[in-house]
């Protein structure tokens, strides 16, 4: 019998050797061995119900298990040699353990296929990393949390437009950082529910003539059922997509975070100091000290919301079944989850750091007309129509702006000239305190009901 000097489990077909360009285009190992922990804890799953329906021996299945747990053994210490010539994970590991156990390694890949294997072992991997990143968002709000618990009475101006609009108490911005998190949570618990679905015994797109009890298989790897349809099971990567847009709009929340920061730190604001460890110098300019954490976690989201770019490509013109483009999904899903697992690390880490400059944030407040909708509403109030408001206290500040005085500045003389009705009880409204502490409804930038938006916060990460 001939057979291809690279020793291809596939090869009986072949009287050639592959080419070693093409053995070296089309090799998967060099990115996809990080799976190595979900495809042996796969194949110990499979090797048990195999031998549960008769279709190996205990023994055989005893012998794999323990072949297998070797295997990762030799793997976590760095002493398993992968080669190229056997292209990807599964056949990496097959061939050691068929070395290491003899004719009972042959047996393990009996009634499944590399497309159904793969599947799981993908599906496997990101289950883990999807967890992980949730936590990682919890100690991202929790640290949120904590430093918003300490800025409640903070007044800073709120912007549209990057203008000066309305003052907020700085705990109700934070907060609203938060709430960006949660729904990123959301997203992924989502998600997760049609990632827990188990596509091996579909083998490579028929399923099998072996009669393979899935249900064991999916209670061992813990799956929540196994999948409905062969074809769709070892074809579908709607779960990474998936996964790769909520990672996406996790790195564009923190880069919005981060250029809020970056503004904060410059010196037109002075709203905030970094602590000196998450900031760098100038190779130039000695005086210099640069957010460069924050911008290079901005940087970082384009890479994520490329990759969700280059699996959409990927995916959009497949056509049913498996094909040899979804090797290219492990490079994008796996440097998504790499990205967004740091900069969710660093970024957690350097929230603790971040000092507020108080005086200067209240100070900006008051330059910028933030209480001119206070006094509208004040006027609204005396039953004047909103838009006929709107227009006085636009020629109010118009005014105030020409004399360069803030609102709550104006004689009553002055306010009357442009609203005859108003009388001394508008100070009250024109003061920064006074605006936010007027906004007391569900939802607003009230002290009080930022103190409770905070306490369901910390409930809700508990939970």
């Amino acid at each position: 019998m001939n057979q291809s000097p690279t020793k291809k489990p596939w090869g009986g077909r072949f009287t050639e050797p592959t080419n070693s360009l093409v053995e070296a285009f089309t090799e998967s190992i060099s990115f996809d061995s990080r799976l190595y922990k979900q495809d042996i804890q796969g194949s110990i799953a499979h090797a048990k119900m195999l031998a549960k329906i008769n279709v190996i021996s205990h023994e055989e299945a005893s012998k794999i298990e323990a072949g297998l747990l070797e295997i990762r053994a030799q793997i976590d210490d760095g002493n398993f040699h992968w080669s190229t010539q056997l292209e990807d994970i599964h056949m990496n590991i097959e061939a050691r353990l068929t070395d290491a156990i003899g004719e009972a390694g042959k047996k393990l890949h009996t009634g499944r296929s590399r497309n159904d294997q793969v599947a799981t072992d993908v599906r496997l991997y990101i289950r883990e990393a999807v967890d992980d990143i949730i936590v990682l968002l919890n100690q991202l709000q929790a640290n949120l949390l904590d430093l918003a618990s300490n800025e409640v009475d903070t007044i800073m101006p709120g912007f549209t437009h990057l203008q000066v609009a309305q003052p907020i108490s700085l705990a109700h911005h934070l907060l609203a950082w938060n709430e960006m998190l949660e729904r990123d949570g959301e997203r992924l618990r989502d998600a997760r529910k049609r990632i827990n679905v188990m596509p091996l015994g579909s083998a490579a797109l028929a399923g099998t003539s072996f009669p393979l009890d899935r249900e064991m298989t999916c209670e061992l790897l813990d799956f929540d059922r196994p999948s409905r349809n062969s074809l769709d099971a070892v074809s579908d990567r709607d779960f990474l997509i998936e996964v790769a847009s909520a990672c996406s709009l996790i790195m564009m929340h923190l880069s919005r975070m981060c250029e809020e920061i970056i503004l904060w730190a410059s010196e037109s604001y002075k709203f905030i100091l970094i602590g000196d460890a998450f900031c760098t110098g100038s190779s130039i300019m000695p005086q210099k000290k640069n957010p460069d954490i924050a911008e290079i976690v901005r940087g970082k989201s384009a890479r994520v919301i490329g990759n969700l770019q280059a699996l959409l490509i990927l995916m959009k013109s497949q056509p049913l079944a498996y094909n040899r483009d979804n090797q290219e999904d492990k490079e994008p899903i796996f440097d998504t989850i790499d990205t967004v697992t740091t900069s969710l690390q660093v970024f957690a880490a350097m929230i603790p750091s971040i000092n507020f400059q108080r005086e200067n944030m209240y100070k900006a407040a008051l330059e910028g007309y933030a209480t001119a909708t206070d006094l509208a509403e004040y006027l609204v109030r005396l039953n004047v129509p909103f838009r006929d408001a709107h227009e006085i206290v636009g020629g109010t500040v118009h005014y105030a702006i020409e004399n360069n005085k803030p609102l709550s500045d104006l004689s009553l003389d002055e306010l009357q000239a442009f609203g005859p009705m108003i009388q001394d009880d508008v100070y009250a409204v024109l003061s920064l305190e006074g605006s936010i502490q007027a906004r007391a409804h569900f939802g607003g930038t009230a002290p009080a009901r930022v103190r409770e938006a905070l306490q369901e916060a910390y409930a809700r990460i508990e939970n």
